[in-house]
């Protein structure tokens, strides 16, 4: 696997500095993301982390009388999973391929121990989390306050 090559697929993995790249590498996988695939279910526990390349992953919030609402979308910019970090004992939301593609993927273990050093990968995780529960906000306000249309 060409390091560089991966490195520029994600915009979080060009935001990784060198030493906790190099110790993330060897785990990296390559993963195709079928259309429809779900990554996760809200109330599971997802083994990755998914870092997508060309696949749009929607987050969906399942509501109690089984219909659910898109509250954000992930891209390149960004990875889907993000309640492995973050201590959650399941996942918040179903995350389903929204368009086909690619991604990487690092297991939960992997992740867990270079976010637990505190580092800069923790860092740049938690920032990533902050910009997502910006859009999710966005999402709500202009669900609530806009039409279809608009």
């Amino acid at each position: 696997m060409n390091q560089i090559e991966v490195k520029d697929q994600n915009w979080l993995f060009q935001s990784i500095p060198e030493d906790a790249w190099q110790r993330l590498l060897p785990h990296i996988e390559e993963y195709d993301l079928p259309l429809g695939f779900v990554l996760s279910e809200s109330g599971s526990k997802s083994s990755y982390l998914y870092f997508p390349t060309n696949a749009i992953v929607s987050l969906l919030y399942n509501l109690e009388n089984g219909s659910s609402a898109e509250i954000a979308v992930v891209g390149n910019e960004g990875c889907a999973g993000v309640a492995l970090f973050m201590d959650g004992n399941s996942m918040l939301t179903t995350s389903v391929v929204q368009s086909a593609g690619k991604s990487y993927r690092i297991n939960a273990n992997i992740i867990m121990e270079e976010f637990n050093k505190a580092g800069a990968v923790m860092r740049l995780l938690l920032r990533y989390t902050q910009a997502l529960i910006t859009q999710m906000m966005q999402t709500a306000v202009c669900n609530r306050h806009h039409s279809l249309d608009q």
